[in-house]
């Protein structure tokens, strides 16, 4: 997540940690910004962001052209192709950075290098806008408790209202319509579905039929194979960890023995011909070109993940081929927690680094994007062009320009249009203006407009009006007072570092290898997973994350 909220993890380097530990010394590092200072005219600032933006295209958009008219400010952004904690760690060991960096999980490498200007005295000083968007939330965004210095200002949406579900089992809208609309509410329902499927249409459109497909190309592997498993098993989105609702002790989640049944699942889908053989072998864009086909019934992946290849599907009008999203657990004996509450996640998001020439000229084109002009922009584009105005002054979409931007792949990158949302402050859907309109162009009943006639078929037969009610209710699971475990960041001379990186290492070897063995070999290798987890000291990794779960807590007063 954001752009789509993306789970994720804390990678180091372990060759990094060394350098870095010499550049934490805070002598050495010396901030030669006159902060009170403040440029003229045009300015280009540098960006780098920890997550890609294939919609990029500079500033030469429709809605990139007024951001620079309005602000003086252009953006030269560059992202992460790969791990984003490579890059990361080559800015902390050279001691250059970009003026703008949203680093995600690798923030503490940045800070104990002495990257990252305090934001706190620029927002009270400059930045009206920024404060009136946060409120209270401004105080999750404190560093820890020894440092009260704001680096990092989340750009996550502010209180946003969640419609639609992140993450789940897709599966092809022509799957249960042909089936009669079984009921999939387990990985058996699923595997049933997509098995009679594929034995009834071993080919579509003259292509072979693939039942199952994942993405397991590089981080990407966390997304759509190991995350699922704590989905499938009953527990929320901690990223690598599960932790526990009443006592806060954290784990590996592949450690719980319920995780090791979904992989044992996977490992039998494999051996029984239903798994993609490409699986642990395929890169992004082939899989996405498989998906856009229509010839991949089912994925188990978050919905950022597939959306332009779902767009790609409508565009061909292949709307049977899309997918629908359904809460598969193990058994009936979990809940998907998809919808569970974390209150609003903070820690993730843009700071100004020590290298930025302007860093008031900086907070302010931040304090900009947090106006209300600006979202507006940013969510609906230009009056009469992207949007039209009735005559009581309501913001509307006609037909015609809402089916542009669901149905055209390249509609983001030549207007600008929802591009620059992830570099500052913005509410989220559900959210009003002072004129009482929302923000963004989704509402319930715009997210129901915007469903095909298949897909709103599909829905109904389940007796639903949007995918998000086939879930348990958020108000079904407490908030989570640590918010989630993937925003909660450690320095880089942390016990948990090394270890750390060295159980992500195995992880990534000892999952393909399990999923891919033979039925009899499975326990086999998973224990040698484990027993390698044991190896690199897990629990007293583990010890050291409970305790900074538990700090996060106090920090936020949540107890």
């Amino acid at each position: 997540m954001n752009k789509r909220k993306m789970t994720s993890v804390v990678l180091g380097t372990v060759g990094v940690l060394a350098v870095l530990s010499a550049c934490s010394n805070d002598e050495e590092v010396i901030n030669t910004n006159n902060i009170d200072g403040e440029s003229e005219g045009d300015i280009e600032f540098t960006l780098f962001a920890a997550d890609n933006n294939p919609s990029w295209n500079g500033m030469d958009s429709d809605v990139g052209q007024v951001i620079l008219e309005e602000t003086g400010v252009s953006l030269n952004a560059s992202f992460a192709i790969n791990d984003p904690a490579e890059r990361i760690a080559l800015f902390a060991a050279g001691g250059e950075y970009p003026d703008f960096i949203l680093p995600k999980g690798d923030s503490g490498i940045l800070v104990d290098a002495g990257a990252m200007i305090d934001l706190r005295p620029l927002i009270e000083e400059h930045a009206p806008n920024i404060q009136e968007v946060y409120g209270d939330y401004l105080d999750r965004m404190t560093w820890s408790d020894e440092d009260d210095a704001i680096y990092f200002i989340g750009t996550n949406p502010v209180d946003q209202q969640h419609w639609t579900p992140g993450s789940g089992f897709w599966l092809q809208h022509a799957v249960v319509e042909e089936l009669g609309y079984p009921e999939i509410n387990t990985v058996e329902d699923f595997e049933n579905a997509i098995k009679e499927y594929y034995e009834m249409y071993p080919e579509i459109d003259g292509q072979p039929t693939i039942p199952l497909s994942l993405l397991a190309d590089d981080w990407r592997m966390l997304i759509s194979v190991t995350n699922p498993a704590f989905w499938a098993t009953g527990a929320s989105d901690d990223g690598e960890w599960y932790i526990d609702d009443e006592t806060r002790e954290a784990i590996l989640h592949y450690r719980r023995p319920e995780e090791r049944e979904y992989f044992r699942w996977l490992n039998h889908m494999n051996a029984e011909g239903l798994l993609d053989p490409e699986t642990f072998v395929q890169q992004e864009d082939q899989y996405m070109s498989k998906i856009s086909s229509g010839r991949v019934l089912g994925m188990i992946d978050a919905d950022w993940s597939i959306a332009d290849a779902q767009t790609a599907l409508r565009e061909d009008g292949k709307y049977e081929r899309m997918h629908g999203v359904y809460p598969v657990t193990l058994d009936y004996s979990y809940e998907h927690r998809n919808f569970q509450s974390t209150g609003y996640l903070s820690e993730w998001g843009i700071g100004i680094t020590i290298d930025n020439p302007d860093p008031v000229r900086a907070i302010k084109f931040l304090d900009w994007m947090a106006s209300e002009e600006a979202q507006i922009l940013n969510n609906w584009g230009i009056e009469g062009e992207h949007y039209e105005v009735d005559e009581d002054g309501n913001r509307y979409l006609t037909d015609d320009q809402r089916e542009e931007r669901l149905s055209d792949s390249s509609f983001n990158e030549r207007t600008g249009i929802g591009v620059y949302l992830a570099y500052g402050p913005h509410y989220g859907d559900g959210v009003l203006d002072s004129t009482g309109q929302p923000f963004t162009i989704n509402t319930q009943e715009t997210l129901i407009e915007d469903y095909t006639e298949k897909e709103k078929e599909v829905l109904e037969a389940y007796g639903a009006n949007i995918w998000a009610d086939l879930y348990p209710a958020a108000d079904e699971f407490p908030v989570k007072p640590w918010g989630a475990g993937w925003e909660i960041n450690w320095p880089s001379d942390s016990p948990i570092a090394i270890p750390f990186q060295r159980a992500q290492d195995i992880m990534m070897t000892r999952i393909p290898e399990a999923i891919l063995a033979d039925p009899e070999d499975f326990d086999h290798v998973y224990d040698r997973f484990m027993d390698e987890l044991d190896d690199i000291g897990v629990e007293d990794m583990e010890a050291e994350f409970t305790e900074l779960v538990r700090q996060r807590v106090e920090l936020w007063g949540e107890d």
